[in-house]
């Protein structure tokens, strides 16, 4: 029996009235994806205060800062170094087992393979593993890199299955919408829990992004555990998850602290 994680990729829109969203968040959810590290870098002491606002048993992983793969195009510079070993402070703080990274769709990692090596296989990441979102091109030298250092390969498991066998299966699902703007529906759900029994990881992780994410993760949630699909609401926002979890989450009232 694996271990299957359903979230969404960040807590900001997740907007109840008189409570802080990442604590009434992890009342509906046990997983998050830190998306916003992709674009600035979070003190440790707000990290600290992220872990604190959750149960213990709430998971994070946490998206790389786009300077190491954008800007720096993970070559072994010392500001990459200096990256990943910020990011890898963040995941401990977090108690976070994964570190995603994200590569451009202008990114060729087969005409570098040998930088992409030097750095990834000299950090020293403990027990957080290293997932790569590859959006462009990616030959049989970049699958063989991964397969050698144990890197997951991240893919929208809706559109693509991810080409290395690992013992964790991490997915962010966008769907077929453009600018993120797409619901999944039913039969696209029950496809996705298809392809994570087909893998049979150790852990799975499934992070949904787009403008109806917490409404999808929600309903995916509820099929989980009871079979069936709820309903697809037109409501927004929190009216939209009391809807479809019904009893599986407990809701801060309006106006609670």
């Amino acid at each position: 029996m694996f271990m299957l994680y359903i979230g969404a990729g960040g807590w900001a829109y997740f907007n109840v009235p008189g409570t802080d969203s990442l604590t009434a968040y992890s009342k509906a959810f046990d997983f998050v994806e830190v998306n916003s590290t992709f674009y600035t870098t979070p003190s440790i002491e707000m990290v600290r205060s992220w872990r604190r606002r959750v149960p213990d048993n709430f998971k994070f992983s946490v998206r790389c800062h786009k300077d190491l793969t954008h800007k720096y195009l993970l070559s072994p510079c010392r500001e990459s170094f200096e990256i990943l070993s910020q990011y890898l402070r963040i995941c401990s703080e977090l108690r976070a087992e994964i570190l995603h990274i994200q590569t451009p769709p202008s990114f060729n990692p087969d005409q570098k393979l040998k930088d992409i090596r030097d750095l990834l296989s000299s950090v020293d990441s403990g027990t957080i593993r290293l997932s790569w979102e590859i959006r462009g091109r990616k030959g049989q030298g970049t699958v063989e890199l991964m397969r050698d250092i144990g890197i997951i390969h991240c893919t929208d498991i809706s559109q693509e299955m991810p080409a290395v066998d690992s013992d964790i299966l991490y997915s962010r699902l966008f769907g077929h919408g453009e600018n993120n703007l797409y619901q999944f529906d039913d039969a696209e759900l029950l496809q996705i829990d298809e392809q994570v029994n087909k893998i049979r990881p150790g852990e799975a992780y499934l992070t949904f992004h787009g403008a109806r994410m917490y409404s999808d993760a929600a309903r995916l949630k509820v099929y989980e555990k009871s079979g069936t699909f709820p309903r697809v609401t037109k409501a927004a926002g929190l009216a939209s998850l009391k809807t479809v979890l019904e009893e599986d989450a407990k809701f801060p009232q309006q106006g609670a602290n």
